[in-house]
């Protein structure tokens, strides 16, 4: 389903700015969570929205995807519960735990559990294919996986302001950016003024976005109704665009070198992935320079 974090793009066609760039965007709602670098790597998407981690899960399996921007700043995911019965992370063997099926889930709640001794079978997992939210609301499990400005906004527009959140960087994840822009590497070669013109506008998008948030929502609710609760999509924005500030700026979503070679660490250390390459062969910030 759409999502509020992609308020920056649909502002940004909204405002026509693609369309003044001679861009005509289409934007692909994948159907579940892990279908989005398959889109990258099978070429049916030329850009997508993704995890950084399933950047380094494409590129393991051979697919041409590297991530031109990021998303957000440091590592803010982690397992919420209920406020009236908070997740013991030292006791959560045996627990039941709603996640999702994308890669950079079950690489962190690995990782985490790893922290404890323990391994992934030694908790229940249930597995939502958009939205972990209604699993925890419903008590059919004890915590959920999720990211602050997501599922903690869409918990506070349910009225669960005070959730209990145990935090993955907390527990042996790298603190690097969760969510990427992603470019097909091959696509990228042979149309970087197009993908140049792409992110000129989006970033606009975004500065718009930032600058206006009524309208930025009101946008995004008038393109997907039914994706979301405007409560919800409001809290979300309000949370995903602090982590920009207001100034931002095309070199605000660069990327460090540090944040790739942690995570890329973590990949090896957990055998997440057979081999790795240099963090280069990951990211680039060449769409985002001089600007």
């Amino acid at each position: 389903m759409a999502d509020g974090f992609w308020i920056p793009w649909v502002v940004a066609q909204k405002q026509g700015f693609y369309r003044k760039a001679g861009i005509n965007l289409q934007i692909i709602p994948p159907p579940n969570t892990s279908a989005t670098a398959q889109y990258i790597g099978t070429g049916r998407a030329d850009l997508a929205f993704d995890t950084s981690m399933d950047v380094v899960f494409a590129r393991a399996q051979g697919a041409p995807m590297v991530s031109v921007a990021r998303y957000g700043t440091g590592n803010n995911w982690g397992l919420m519960s209920s406020p009236k019965k908070p997740l013991d992370f030292a006791s959560v063997k045996g627990k039941t735990i709603g996640t999702y099926n994308d890669s950079w889930s079950k690489a962190q709640l690995q990782i985490m559990l790893d922290s404890q001794g323990l391994k992934l079978s030694d908790v229940h997992l249930v597995t939502a294919s958009s939205d972990t939210v209604p699993l925890l609301l419903q008590k059919k499990v004890d915590a959920i996986t999720g990211v602050t400005n997501a599922e903690g906004s869409e918990l506070a527009s349910q009225g669960v302001k005070d959730y209990s959140m145990v935090s993955a960087k907390d527990h042996g994840v790298p603190n690097s950016p969760v969510w990427v822009l992603a470019a097909n590497s091959d696509w990228l070669k042979s149309h970087k003024d197009t993908a140049q013109k792409f992110m000129d506008a989006t970033v606009k998008g975004l500065q718009y976005a930032i600058a206006h948030p009524k309208e930025a929502v009101d946008a995004f609710m008038t393109t997907y109704p039914k994706a979301q609760t405007r409560e919800f999509t409001t809290l979300q924005w309000q949370a995903t665009s602090a982590l920009f500030g207001k100034n931002v700026t095309a070199s605000s979503l660069a990327q460090s070198s540090a944040n790739w070679s942690a995570l890329l660490k973590a990949a090896d250390d957990y055998k997440l992935v057979k081999k790795t390459d240099a963090p280069s062969a990951y990211f680039t910030n060449e769409l985002l320079e001089n600007k």
